[in-house]
């Protein structure tokens, strides 16, 4: 074990560790609990932050964790199974940044229409007494009242200021206005009677219409499509399916007989839902739920626990047979937790059927989390701004470039780059690369060679250089293309890769990647950068092997050169519509006559098995 780092009295506590059960708490330079754990034994577990594969074997958020690391604390305990509800308390009582922490959604929140103002607001409260407002709930599920409110935010354009309209007045309208979320009445902008038809729509999907609200979903989710804005296009079709789920009629469903508490279980990233069905004779007759935060670098089973432990162990109420998902990290110690409860993992039969609707639901849960922190996305401001912050960069990356690699297993080799000024597409500043190094598999020189020759060019020109190059690659790709950058002598040029397997980005100079949350702005306008880039590069690609193809087979016809090639290519536009063309199609191209037509097509019909 090394001691480097670590004070003398952190080193004596270390040396001193009992190797029976219990909890530690690893604690800051001010006592602080960062984190609390547990362990079958303390001193193996303990020591083991400080051994020498820590650095390789953990995450980014254990690392961090351990560079914060000044003071430890330890309880002992008699058996494992105490170390559990220990670990679960003192979670409760310190809230530590580095555990993964279970959100307590115990109040009843209503939402509220304002039908008394003159333009009405959609609010949450918790209590009803505002005057002349139409209420809707209360939710006892807060996450269904969550994606209600977000999908009224997200297609109607209703204010979400507290300005008293039409007294108050405002000079110029806000943000809401500038990303299409409302039509500034506070400026005067809007119809007060246009505006009260809208609540109206609001009033009647709330109450459950939503024949008018998926149209209106319908043909946002088009216009999107057609403006190539594949990501609110998503997620508006993610809205769709949610849509037909409410539409559906809200009937017990029974599913065999007997009772059971049915454990479902559904993840995104960082965040976590566990949700409980309490299973009646064999009908469903309470559904509650509680997110979980902070899960990454945990493990599914850990977090499962962390559910177990943290809420339903400590419930009052439990069935005699517990459905779960999949086995929890410490299934021994659960069980002795609830030693009259019988646990089971069910791959067939009815208590399959249970947890499979209980599985569907926490996914339905988990894309109403996303649904609304879209919403929030949305209007927390601008992602270049964010993407610039959480990437360290100097300057907003305003005008941003992408770099992809594409090949046909080491043949027809292309590089593409793509440009984005403000977030947008730019597609006047789009670029193709033949690649002509000598080694068309080495993805690295390809790399190398891309930015060589685009910035090599941005120079010569006098064009300004971009604010930021996304290299579509790991830390090999990012390193070829800081080495063409230096070379070419724009060394300050900033500089990141995206990896695709686990969307990690790549910084010159650090060892490690940074991960960015999987529903942050940051990495959503990213992973839309590389994804055009792969799209165009692919196009390219396409586009590249296909003339080769036809190429090498009008090449091998006698007195086809290259004019008349090229002509026929513009013509017909592939081999296969030269070889369906008749001769008097092809006679009709300039510089063809019918028999040479006749000619072509007795050669590419007698050849047709070797084309292909």
């Amino acid at each position: 074990m090394t001691a480097a780092g670590i004070s003398d009295t952190l080193q004596r506590k270390l040396d001193a560790l009992p190797t029976g059960p219990g909890v530690y708490l690893w604690k800051d330079r001010q006592g602080g609990v960062l984190y609390v754990g547990k362990a079958a034994n303390l001193r193996t577990r303990v020591r083991n932050y400080f051994s020498a594969d820590f650095e390789t074997s953990r995450g980014p958020k254990d690392l961090m964790l351990r560079r914060l690391i000044a003071d430890l604390d330890t309880i002992v305990v008699e058996r494992e199974s105490q170390s559990l509800l220990l670990e679960n308390n003192l979670i409760k009582e310190y809230q530590p940044r580095f555990n993964v922490r279970l959100k307590d959604d115990k109040s009843y929140p209503s939402i509220a229409v304002t039908l008394k103002e003159p333009f009405p607001r959609v609010l949450v409260t918790r209590r009803r007494d505002i005057p002349g407002a139409r209420y809707f709930g209360p939710y006892t599920d807060v996450g269904e009242m969550r994606r209600a409110l977000a999908l009224v935010r997200r297609i109607f354009t209703v204010r979400s200021c507290d300005d008293d309209l039409p007294i108050q007045r405002r000079e110029r309208p806000c943000l809401d206005y500038h990303i299409g979320r409302c039509l500034a009445p506070c400026v005067g902008w809007q119809e007060q009677s246009a505006y009260r038809a809208m609540i109206d729509e609001v009033v009647a999907f709330l109450e459950g219409h939503t024949v008018d609200v998926r149209t209106r979903v319908r043909e946002m989710m088009r216009e999107a499509s057609e403006r190539e804005d594949y990501e609110r296009a998503r997620d508006l079709r993610d809205t769709l399916r949610w849509l037909d789920e409410i539409e559906r009629p809200a009937a017990v469903e029974t599913i065999g007989t007997g009772d059971a508490d049915v454990i479902g279980y559904a993840r995104d990233g960082d965040d976590a839902v566990g949700v409980l069905f309490r299973i009646r004779d064999g009908k469903v007759t309470d559904r509650e739920h509680r997110f979980l935060e902070n899960a990454e670098g945990e493990s599914d089973p850990d977090t499962l626990e962390a559910f177990l432990v943290r809420y339903y162990i400590p419930l009052s109420s439990r069935a005699a047979r517990v459905i779960l998902p999949f086995a929890p990290s410490e299934p021994l110690q659960i069980e002795s937790l609830m030693p009259e409860a019988a646990l089971s993992v069910p791959v067939r039969g009815t208590a399959r059927r249970w947890l499979e609707l209980a599985d569907r639901n926490a996914q339905h849960l988990m894309e109403s989390l996303r649904l609304e922190s879209f919403e929030a996305d949305e209007r927390s401001g601008d992602p270049v701004y964010a993407l610039g912050r959480d990437l360290g960069l100097a300057a907003v990356p305003r005008t941003m470039v992408c770099v992809d690699i594409s090949t046909n297993q080491g043949r027809d080799t292309v590089g593409s780059l793509v440009a984005f000024e403000a977030g947008r597409p730019r597609k006047s500043e789009y670029r193709k690369f033949r690649i002509k190094g000598p080694d068309q598999q080495d993805d690295f020189a390809a790399v190398h060679e891309v930015v060589s020759r685009y910035l090599t060019r941005r120079r010569e020109e006098g064009k300004p250089m971009p604010d930021l190059m996304v290299i579509d690659g790991g830390k090999g790709q990012l390193s070829a293309a800081v080495a063409a950058a230096q070379e070419t002598g724009v060394a300050e040029l900033p500089l990141v890769a995206l990896a695709n397997r686990d969307e990690e980005v790549f910084l010159p100079g650090r060892p490690e990647p940074i991960r960015l949350s999987r529903r942050s702005p940051s990495l959503r306008l990213l992973q839309r950068i590389r994804d055009e880039a792969h799209r165009f590069g692919l196009a390219y690609n396409r586009n590249r092997r296909r003339a080769r193809t036809i190429t090498s087979a009008l090449l091998e016809i006698p007195g086809v050169g290259t004019e008349r090639r090229r002509r026929l290519l513009e013509r017909f536009g592939s081999l296969a519509g030269v070889r369906s063309a008749s001769p008097a199609e092809i006679a009709s191209v300039q510089g063809f006559s019918e028999s040479m037509a006749s000619r072509i097509l007795d050669y590419l019909n007698s050849h047709a098995g070797s084309q292909g």
